[in-house]
C-alpha cells in the first residue's frame, strides 16, 4: 500500500474545510496509508519585503525538506507546474507505485508559495489551475482529487 504525505503551511480554519478534508482522508484509507502534517507558517510582518519573503519561504523549505526521506518521491504544488487530467494524475501516481515508489508527499506552501529548495526536490511540479484558490481550499481538491485517482486506477464509478 502506497504511503502519501500531505505536507502543508498553515492549518485549515474553517470548519466546513475540516469536513471535507477528514471525508476524504477517511475514504482514502481504503487505498493508501495518509499522513498529514501541518507546519506553522514563517512569521512575517504586515507588509513584508521581498528579502524578508524569501527568508519566509527558506525557513519554511528546510522544515519541508527536513520531513522528507531520500526515497520520498515529491510532488510540489505551485502555479507554474504542469497541469494534469484526473486520469493523468492517476496514471502519475500508478506509474510511481509501479516503479517501486513506496512513499509520495504532495506539499502545499503558503500564501507566498514554496522555496526553490522544495521545488527542486520534486519529481513533479503540479498546479491545480491557472486560477487561484485559497491554500485552504486547495488542500481539499487535492486530498479530492487523489481520492478520484485511486477510483479511476481502481475502476470505480466515482469517476464519469
Amino acid at each position: 500500500m502506497l504511503n502519501i504525505q500531505l505536507l502543508c503551511i498553515g492549518k485549515l480554519k474553517e470548519d466546513y474545510l475540516r469536513m471535507a478534508a477528514a471525508e476524504y482522508q477517511k475514504r482514502l484509507g481504503a487505498f493508501c496509508r495518509l499522513t498529514v502534517t501541518e507546519l506553522p507558517p514563517a512569521r512575517l510582518p504586515e507588509t513584508p519585503s521581498p528579502a524578508q519573503i524569501e527568508a519566509a519561504l527558506a525557513e519554511e523549505g528546510k522544515r519541508i525538506l527536513a520531513l522528507l526521506s531520500p526515497r520520498t518521491e515529491v510532488i510540489a504544488l505551485c502555479i507554474e507546474g504542469k497541469l494534469l487530467s484526473s486520469e493523468a494524475l492517476s496514471e502519475t501516481l500508478q506509474s510511481l507505485a509501479v516503479g517501486g515508489a513506496s512513499e509520495v508527499a504532495f506539499v502545499i506552501g503558503g500564501s507566498y508559495g514554496l522555496a526553490p529548495a522544495v521545488k527542486q526536490r520534486a519529481r513533479l511540479r503540479l498546479s491545480m489551475s491557472p486560477m487561484t484558490f485559497p491554500h485552504q481550499l486547495a488542500r481539499v481538491m487535492l486530498l479530492e482529487q487523489v481520492y478520484r485517482a485511486f477510483m479511476i486506477a481502481g475502476g470505480g464509478k466515482y469517476h464519469k
